[in-house]
């Protein structure tokens, strides 16, 4: 696939079916890119889409399946973008001002992760995508508690590499990573905030089954 040069290039890639339900066009939407005129275009086209497909067949259409509808909250973020988020969160830091709309990692970090078309130092290339799953939010609003739904993903879901649960929605960014994975699952609590980790390797319990922290649940 060649690079984005006009508008139909564009409009071709966001008809790019990742998997049954899902589509590139849903990976590219960015509130900070619309709002500060940014275009989210990846790079490398063949890459990203290479990415989102794992993304979409290994972890989202699994979650589609258990739970119906899947909200992509976001997704792919192009490498400018993703320096301009990481850079405003600072500057606003540093002003005493907390904004989580910013909240993004560093460009050497986030490759492999929510910058899709970039492989990591490793070689290895990945993605993160951060979904909603509206059948568990009416309880999360009621509840605050993240971990039953993250207990069923680390359970149902195999091929996530990495979790993060962010304090809004219940969204988390879920990584597929070609790499060796970590499974690790970390509960951030505010974009300020250290993330602490429900579960990761050493931890008393990080293997056997959990099925008893998410009673009720569908079966994946």
């Amino acid at each position: 696939m060649a690079g984005i040069h006009s508008v139909a290039d564009l409009t071709e890639l966001g008809r790019t079916r990742l998997s049954e339900h899902f589509f590139m066009r849903e990976m590219l939407y960015s509130e900070v890119g619309n709002f500060h005129g940014m275009s989210n275009i990846p790079d490398d086209p063949e890459l990203a889409v290479h990415v989102g497909t794992q993304i979409a067949e290994n972890l989202l259409e699994p979650l589609k399946r258990a739970f119906g509808h899947v909200a992509v909250r976001s997704a792919y973020r192009s490498p400018g973008l993703n320096q301009f988020c990481h850079d405003r969160h600072n500057e606003l830091t540093a002003r005493g001002i907390t904004d989580g709309a910013y909240y993004c990692s560093d460009n050497t970090y986030s490759a492999s992760r929510h910058i899709w078309d970039q492989r990591d130092a490793n070689g290895h290339c990945g993605g993160t995508v951060s979904p909603v799953i509206p059948w568990y939010l009416e309880r999360y609003e009621q509840t605050g508690d993240a971990s039953p739904l993250a207990w069923w993903i680390r359970d149902n879901l195999p091929d996530y590499a990495e979790i993060i649960f962010i304090p809004w929605m219940c969204a988390f960014n879920i990584r597929w990573y070609e790499g060796e994975p970590t499974k690790s699952i970390y509960i951030d609590h505010g974009a300020l905030e250290a993330e602490t980790p429900l579960t990761e390797p050493g931890m008393a319990n990080f293997e056997g089954d959990h099925s008893d922290q998410y009673q009720g649940f569908p079966a994946a």
